[in-house]
């Protein structure tokens, strides 16, 4: 093997300088409709995904059915007593395009009732993994495991595939997998940091609810559950963990394979991770600020301190907004509008950032967009809560962002869209486009 390495480096070493230069010098060259800086970037900003499950504008953000945030909020009917709608109404939106009335969300909240039981057989998986494993490999496995459910790839082994009606079996499994997602995550939840001592579900709760309570939080929690899986839930498809989904769905294959490829996905450290990520660097930054909240010119002349340095502030720019994000504005409002969440120092570090980071950043000059995102919020109201476990938030993100990917993917198949396979294209032809001997 170490001549195979040593081989393998001097190849890399001479091929480098060759991608280098393409990107920098060649970039704008087109190889049809596409540059070169597009095919080797990583297809950014190339049209061509179809959805019409969420768009993405840069000056509005997310529209989820052509709603932005707050009238998506607003517009849904919402659990009694609670100022959020339930997920279930929030996923009859995703699929129809529809809101959904009282009675017609009441449908899938006692339709996913009835399917959240985790089976033995996922519980006996999860627990034959070592229990220092991380949250997504087991949410992953747990997801994969529950394939032998698939309506779909027991109808299509039996030769019942029908391309105008396969859907409706996507549907059947998105439905059923959604139902046992938050249990899922509440079950890896309880078995890594709690004791492993589980809590029992309580038929009178909706699915964010549920989750709350079965991870053994607050009732002010139940909010913090709907608002973040409904937060998450889509984001266009180019995203990883929806391009994902979508891409092995287009092999045919179900929703607990497609979903899962999607999952490992998510967990990558540059999608998945950020909140996370943006969560240890605020409390880092604090402690260096002796643990206080720091006035404004203290605030200032810090992050001027950690860009001169080189590093970037976390939680701020984005690859498509260009002011601040929606789902950002969100959670500050929940959290302003939260007794004790409202005053609790790290999220009035986090309030000082949001005040003082943007105009820091455009004197900086280097920043496209200074504003910031949904991740320079979502970890510190977890924190607040006792959501203390970096690595399970992903987890949270992934029940939330299933939302998305399989209503898309229940479209996908009821359009029966072709599977995915763009052409390749080697070095050599990007150099010969180039111009370059």
């Amino acid at each position: 093997m170490s001549t195979l390495k040593d081989v393998l480096k001097k190849k890399i070493d001479a091929h480098r300088p060759r991608t280098t230069r393409l990107v920098k010098e060649f970039g704008d060259v087109k190889l049809g409709d596409v540059t070169i800086s597009q095919a080797i970037g990583g297809a950014r900003g190339i049209k061509c995904l179809v959805t019409d499950i969420s768009y993405l504008d840069p000056m509005e953000g997310i529209r989820f059915r052509g709603m932005t945030i707050p009238e998506t909020f607003a517009a849904l009917p919402k659990v009694p007593g609670s100022d959020y709608p339930y997920v279930e109404g929030f996923w009859w939106l995703l699929l129809t395009g529809d809101v959904p009335t009282m009675e017609q969300t009441l449908e899938v909240v006692e339709d996913w009732k009835s399917k959240a039981a985790l089976p033995q057989y996922v519980i006996d998986v999860l627990r034959a993994l070592p229990r220092d494993s991380h949250p997504m490999v087991m949410f992953s496995a747990g997801i994969v495991a529950m394939q032998r459910e698939s309506v779909f790839a027991s109808n299509y082994a039996a030769g019942k595939f029908n391309k105008m009606t396969c859907w409706e079996d996507m549907l059947e499994d998105a439905n059923n997998l959604m139902a046992k997602l938050g249990p899922l995550g509440a079950y890896i939840y309880r078995m890594k940091y709690k004791g492993d001592v589980h809590i029992a579900a309580d038929p009178n709760l909706d699915m964010g609810g549920q989750f709350a309570h079965m991870i053994g939080q607050s009732d002010e929690y139940k909010d913090v559950a709907r608002m973040y899986f409904i937060l998450h839930s889509d984001h266009e498809s180019g995203n990883v963990s929806a391009h994902t989904t979508h891409l092995v769905a287009s092999a045919l294959s179900d929703a607990y394979l497609s979903y899962s490829a999607g999952i490992n996905g998510l967990a990558g450290p540059l999608h998945g991770l950020a909140n996370e990520e943006v969560l240890r660097w605020t409390q880092n930054f604090m402690a260096k600020l002796g643990g206080k909240v720091p006035t404004e010119e203290e605030l200032k002349a810090a992050l001027w301190d950690t860009l001169n340095s080189g590093q970037v502030i976390p939680g701020y720019g984005h690859a498509v907004l260009r002011k601040t994000d929606p789902r950002y504005t969100s959670q500050r409002e929940f959290c302003l509008n939260t007794p004790g969440l409202a005053e609790y120092p790290l999220f009035q570090l986090v309030k000082m950032i949001f005040e003082v980071a943007p105009g820091v950043l455009l004197e900086h000059g280097k920043a496209k967009n200074p504003w910031p995102n949904v991740d320079a919020q979502s970890g510190v109201i977890q924190w607040y809560y006792g959501v203390t476990q970096y690595e399970f938030y992903t987890v949270l993100f992934g029940i939330g962002r299933a939302l998305g990917c399989l209503a898309n993917i229940t479209w996908d198949r009821a359009l029966g869209y072709a599977i995915e396979r763009p052409k390749s294209v080697t070095t050599a032809m990007l150099e010969a486009a180039a111009g370059i001997k």
